[in-house]
């Protein structure tokens, strides 16, 4: 059984650094490398539920990303020290949704967030199935504990002008 992360709190165990070749022509880190490290702390989190690339190889099941928002509040610069926070939102028998926040760790600011759904695949058949009962109460247990968190200020953002 795989140990749970304090989740009382958003779960964090991605943190990085902003490298030199994801600067943009503008100066600051392009918008692709948020998409990378909000990638990166969606896979942190899934090894945490044991739904990592060992959990993928043993049961050819995977999860897929259906939709993401990302929003992008504060420029970053090279060398930045950054971290993501990611806060389970909601799931079901077959879907995840997570809201994930990076800050810039030296000034403490709120950089971007990230709000995505990921469906689970069986990947022989490339359709979605249901979660193994074992995961339900992973995500179940993370849920009890997240439920005393504020829903973000942007979840379930639509966009318009």
């Amino acid at each position: 059984m795989v140990k749970l992360m304090d989740a009382r709190v958003p779960f964090c165990a991605y943190q990085s650094c902003v490298q030199p070749d994801w600067i943009d022509y503008n100066g600051h880190m392009n918008v692709a490398y948020y998409v990378l490290a909000f990638d990166q702390a969606t896979d942190a989190f899934n090894s945490n539920l044991d739904l990592g690339p060992e959990y993928v190889a043993r049961t050819r099941k995977s999860l897929f990303v259906v939709d993401m928002n990302v929003t992008y509040r504060r420029e970053l610069k090279e060398g930045a020290r950054i971290s993501c926070t990611t806060q389970l939102l909601e799931f079901d028998a077959k879907k995840v949704r997570l809201f994930h926040q990076m800050f810039q760790d030296d000034e403490g600011f709120l950089a971007a967030t990230n709000e995505l759904i990921m469906v689970h695949v069986d990947l022989e058949t490339g359709k979605s199935c249901p979660f193994p009962e074992a995961t339900l109460e992973r995500l179940q247990a993370m849920a009890r504990q997240h439920q005393s968190l504020a829903i973000p200020e942007n979840a379930g953002r639509v966009l318009s002008l």
